[in-house]
């Protein structure tokens, strides 16, 4: 279903076949995750990515129901908003025998309700006769199998050796898939049912006999448990379907309220916290913000990241957390297959089979040069938008370790600027853009290394900026000095090295000998974002970024229309990718671009608008607005993908202008604006500090806002600048 390209990157997805059916019902629960048709079913149709995973590996790649051995016709099917349940609404088709009507369409409704939990899926069906007058008989079939592919082989990969596929079994109330593999786990699909089938076939197809009188209903249960170690007993569907529940409003309890003059907007917002609420995932480290689904449902250090500074505002614990497991899993040794070097951030790290066996290298893999410089950024915004200086003190080696991977190991030539070589066994680009073709040179080359990314400068000096704040806290003023006196050095070599006034805008990166990659494209953009831009160039970086050629109408494009290898289709090189367009809306606004900034906002909530559920891709393709049509989709796209969900949340953040003093217990609205879409916001449960809350109402008033405090603690205050 798909491939790998085995001429430049041999981890780099590319489509060869489209999605056959959009609409797909998502669920994700700790290390489960399921993709299912709008039937609820799993099938090895379009991208072939249906299926229930866990820990990397899918353990359900069939799952069809259907009746008298014909599929039911399909009603509706929904995931409810708090990504717990999926239910779908069918109905029995026309069924005959031997010429003969046995029963007419559309009398007896079938309803499937589904949720994960505790890695089963646990699923509750439900038939009602509506024949008021005759009963009802028919054949449920339920038919099951699995491949135990690895999530690497569903992307594209081909293995030489798979393990050994067991023969099915099966009792009077359950079916067992089984698959014993190279790396020494068995793992096992455990179907059981709630009551005995009246016959299985072949080991995978259950079928119930049901004769329903008139009016009547019949439920029942099945639950499919993904087994990889001891037998744990399942909860029953009632059971998950409360724990779930109270979990999600757990979250929302301690959730910042969003509520806004704009209804679609609210039901953007809505989906954004559920869909980051789903893919928190609790780790031996703490919990931990997951990619993306499908191909990306793990750890991802700079995702996660960036997500905890998406949400850093309304959630901080995610912050907190975030920077505990990269901690925890910060690399302590040089491991070249792993390109581990002491002090880095992890980029990635998967479980399942072909990563235990390393058959690909993300077991725990470090190829990305912006996960360090961003994990300090991220411990400098965490600490000021809490004060929570003993995690501060907790974690204050790793930050050290950090600061000195940058020194040692992310400047390979000693020039100052943080790079990256391309990595033989892996990642060939190493910053956010880390498909094969992303770094060029204007006539199409490839550059050879080492190679220094613009935007990875302006975390470099983030980063440091950041962390001197931080020493100085901790009463190292040697270290807060020399940091400082660094990131002056770098922000004067930044604009020496990248700005090109031909190009309008920083180079996209520098080669190995020091020559400009002069590609306009959205990177210059996170330059704005970590402040590393000198004012007098912001301007011109923002008209560049929001000119025909890079805006599409929906957003900003990750390359110019006007570059030779520019594409719409394309995954890094003139798509329009939500997280990208939130940061660079942000720098926008830290340079006072207030112009700049809601376009970037209108485009990217607008482009919500048509998205299904409202909900922000990862990607989608960079074709110029057209009027009447919607966005063009990107068609292996992640859909959630958690830094695209953050998206509007951090351009919320930016639009309100908020900043917090939690030590003073002080909020600080600098140069607040609404967008034409929202009249007004009202925020519930703002923290300032902690057990320090505020209710607010924001309203644009002419060019300005109006603030009123509708609630607060004692000893809140509040400083507006217009």
């Amino acid at each position: 279903m798909h491939e790998v390209s085995k001429l430049k990157d041999k981890f780099y997805i590319v489509a060869t076949s489209s999605i056959l059916d959009p609409h797909r019902l998502i669920l994700k629960q700790g290390e489960m995750f399921g993709v299912f048709s709008r039937f609820g079913d799993i099938l090895p149709f379009g991208k072939g990515e249906q299926g229930l995973y866990h820990e990397g590996t899918r353990f359900l790649s069939k799952y069809l129901l259907e009746v008298n051995g014909i599929r039911p016709l399909f009603l509706s099917s929904n995931v409810d908003e708090d990504n717990i349940l999926v239910t779908v609404d069918l109905s029995n088709p026309n069924l005959y025998r031997a010429g003969k009507a046995l029963l007419k369409q559309d009398l007896v409704h079938i309803m499937r309700s589904r949720l994960l939990f505790d890695n089963c899926c646990l699923e509750y069906i439900r038939l009602r006769n509506f024949d008021s007058a005759a009963s009802a008989s028919l054949d449920l079939e339920l038919e099951f199998d699995a491949d135990f592919a690895d999530i690497f082989e569903v992307r594209g990969m081909t293995r030489k050796r798979r393990g050994r596929m067991l023969p099915p079994e099966a009792d009077g109330q359950e079916i067992r898939l089984s698959y014993d593999g190279l790396d020494g786990v068995a793992r096992h699909t455990v179907i059981h049912f709630s009551g005995p089938p009246d016959e299985i076939k072949e080991g995978r197809r259950a079928i119930f006999k049901k004769t329903l009188k008139p009016g009547q209903t019949e439920n029942f249960f099945l639950t499919i448990s993904c087994l990889s170690g001891k037998y744990k007993r399942p909860p029953t569907y009632k059971q998950a379907c409360g724990k779930a529940q109270k979990k999600a409003l757990d979250f929302r309890e301690t959730v910042t309220g969003v509520h806004t003059s704009n209804d679609l907007f609210n039901e953007s917002i809505k989906k954004s916290m559920s869909d980051i609420m789903m893919m928190l995932t609790s780790t031996p480290h703490g919990t931990y913000p997951y990619g993306g689904i499908p191909w990306y449902a793990t750890v991802f250090g700079r995702d996660g990241i960036i997500t905890a500074l998406q949400c850093l505002w309304i959630k901080p614990e995610i912050a907190r957390d975030a920077l505990r497991y990269l901690s925890a899993t910060q690399a302590w040794e040089v491991d070249k297959k792993r390109a581990a070097e002491p002090g880095k951030i992890i980029h990635e790290s998967r479980k399942g089979e072909m990563a235990a066996l390393d058959e690909i290298p993300f077991g725990a893999y470090y190829g990305s040069v912006d996960s360090t410089p961003l994990f300090l950024m991220l411990a400098g915004a965490y600490f000021k938008r809490t004060g929570d200086i003993k995690l501060i003190r907790e974690i204050w080696d790793n930050i050290e370790l950090a600061v000195s991977w940058m020194e040692k190991y992310g400047d390979v030539d000693g020039d100052g600027f943080l790079e990256y070589v391309p990595h033989k066994n892996g990642l060939i680009n190493q910053g956010w853009k880390d498909s094969f073709d992303s770094v060029f040179h204007k006539d199409g080359t490839f550059p050879k290394g080492p190679i220094a990314l613009c935007e990875v400068q302006g975390y470099a000096y983030a980063a440091k900026r950041e962390t001197a704040e931080l020493a100085a806290v901790m009463g190292n003023d040697a270290m807060a000095q020399k940091l400082s006196k660094e990131a002056d050095s770098l922000k004067e070599a930044f604009d020496r090295a990248f700005w090109d006034p031909g190009l309008g805008t920083y180079a996209l990166a520098l080669d190995g000998g020091k020559k400009r990659c002069l590609v306009a494209a959205s990177n210059a953009g996170h330059a704005l974002f970590t402040s590393i831009a000198r004012p007098e160039r912001a301007g011109m970086v923002a008209r560049k970024l929001t000119n025909d050629s890079m805006f599409s109408g929906w957003g900003i494009r990750t390359l110019s229309s006007k570059e030779l290898p520019y594409n719409p289709m394309s995954y890094h090189n003139g798509s329009v990718w939500p997280h990208d367009n939130s940061i660079i809306a942000a720098g926008f606004a830290r340079y006072a671009l207030k112009e700049y900034f809601v376009k970037v906002f209108t485009g990217i909530f607008e482009s919500s608008l048509f998205m299904e559920s409202k909900r922000l891709p990862e990607l989608f393709c960079g074709f110029h607005k057209r009027k009447g049509q919607p966005p063009t989709l990107y068609p292996v796209a992640c859909v959630p993908q958690t830094w695209a969900s953050g998206s509007l949340l951090l351009m919320l953040h930016t639009a309100l202008g908020l900043e917090f003093e939690p030590k003073n217990s002080r909020l600080i609205m600098k140069g607040p604006v609404l967008p034409g879409f929202l009249e007004w916001v009202r925020l519930k449960n703002l923290f300032v500090a902690p057990g320090k809350p505020v209710d607010l109402n924001i309203r644009r008033y002419k060019e300005s806002v109006s603030v009123e405090v509708e609630n607060r603690a004692p000893g809140i205050s509040i400083t507006v600048y217009k």
